[in-house]
């Protein structure tokens, strides 16, 4: 877990922008509250604020100071390309331990955790890519990214990620709404157990398949199209690679979204590891294979900028980011969180949808009394959902 020192604090607190008549939140310009973190030892739910998310004001706050940042929007057609490689060399894995390397056991688990998991983890990757809308210059091609890199995966993933994806980002820490949240019985049953977070972390890709479930929504059109590609997908792969073959991307998804590096971003980016602050970077060297995925804070700030271009924000906008909480490890993510006993899965920030709604309305005096640029997540979101 990396911290500013304190000098470095005085240093930047220095360089961000002061309160002025059109600062209405006092949380201005970091956005950092003044809550407790939730203790598993102690605490039997998540933390509460009587605030809205953070990132859209930071983001006007930084806006202000650098509107430049805007011209970083827009998407990377070179996501298209890594998707797509991505997707043939999985399969091309597939057909290997489905009709060549047939008699090896270990080696196929070997290879299953440290390559096809490494490549099940950067699907993620490519998937929220394209959920934003970053891999393509349409909507509709995006999507057809998203359904390439579901090729690899032998489950239906993309519709349903990026469809209560863009409800996170709209309704971050937002109880009953953010589908990110732990349900009841995962605060409940894990608590601060080493062993349980252990064997939680190994189960975490069926807590995708068991919160989206517990959202009790229909299935939209798009889910409905994945579920028939993934059908289609994962015949083709039996045909062409047997059943050993999609066994391999099976196993590859349950290491590649559990217990792997490539997967301890669910763990960094929103849970408690500081009191006051709901989100966290990752600065780290598995940002380079994994496309800027950790600059979380970064992405929930400028949700319309690609992962090529987040550390251009960062770096324009240093004095917000580094005087910021932030990982440097996603070893050591994942070790803290299941050796240390005030950390488990209720160690999440929540808000009721009155406090979100009342404290977010602020935005926009915030946006008549600065005139500056504003669009709200919902807006965006709602306008991806319609398209």
């Amino acid at each position: 877990m990396g911290s500013p020192t304190i000098n470095q604090r005085d240093k930047y607190e220095d360089q961000l922008p002061k309160k002025d008549a059109s600062t209405l939140d006092s949380r201005f310009p970091l956005y950092l509250g003044d809550w407790k973190k939730s203790d598993p030892r102690v605490d039997d739910d998540l933390a509460m604020d009587n605030m809205d998310e953070p990132h859209m004001k930071r983001k006007l706050a930084i806006l202000k100071k650098y509107p430049e940042i805007e011209k970083l929007y827009g998407h990377d057609s070179r996501t298209s390309l890594v998707t797509i490689a991505a997707a043939a060399a999985q399969v091309y894995f597939a057909y290997l331990f489905g009709k060549v390397w047939t008699e090896t056991f270990w080696g196929f688990i070997v290879f299953a955790y440290a390559v096809g998991g490494s490549i099940t983890a950067l699907y993620g990757v490519l998937i929220h890519e394209a959920t934003h809308n970053h891999a393509a210059p349409t909507v509709f091609l995006n999507k057809l990214v998203g359904l390439t890199a579901n090729i690899g995966i032998p489950v239906p993933i993309y519709a349903s990620f990026r469809r209560y994806h863009l409800e996170h980002h709209t309704y971050q820490g937002v109880t009953d709404m953010d589908p990110d949240l732990p349900l009841e019985w995962e605060k409940k049953m894990i608590r601060g157990n080493a062993a349980l977070k252990l064997l939680w972390l190994f189960i975490y890709p069926l807590m995708y398949v068991v919160r989206g479930a517990a959202m009790k929504k229909t299935p939209s059109t798009w889910e409905i199209y994945n579920i028939i590609f993934t059908i289609f997908s994962d015949a083709l792969v039996v045909k062409f690679c047997g059943l050993r073959g999609l066994l391999y991307l099976f196993v590859s998804l349950w290491f590649g979204y559990g217990l792997h590096p490539g997967a301890a971003h669910f763990i960094q980016e929103h849970y408690t590891f500081d009191d006051g602050q709901e989100t966290y970077s990752y600065y780290g060297i598995l940002n380079k294979p994994y496309m800027n995925i950790g600059l979380h804070n970064e992405h929930h700030d400028f949700t319309k900028v690609a992962w090529s271009r987040l550390p251009q924000v960062r770096s324009i906008a240093s004095e917000f980011y580094d005087s910021l909480g932030y990982h440097t490890s996603w070893l050591m993510v994942h070790w803290k969180f299941i050796t240390e006993p005030g950390i488990g899965p209720q160690s999440r920030l929540g808000r009721t949808m009155e406090d979100h709604k009342t404290a977010r309305k602020q935005a926009g005096k915030i946006r008549r009394a600065d005139n500056h640029a504003y669009d709200a997540m919902a807006v965006d979101a709602q306008k991806e959902k319609d398209q």
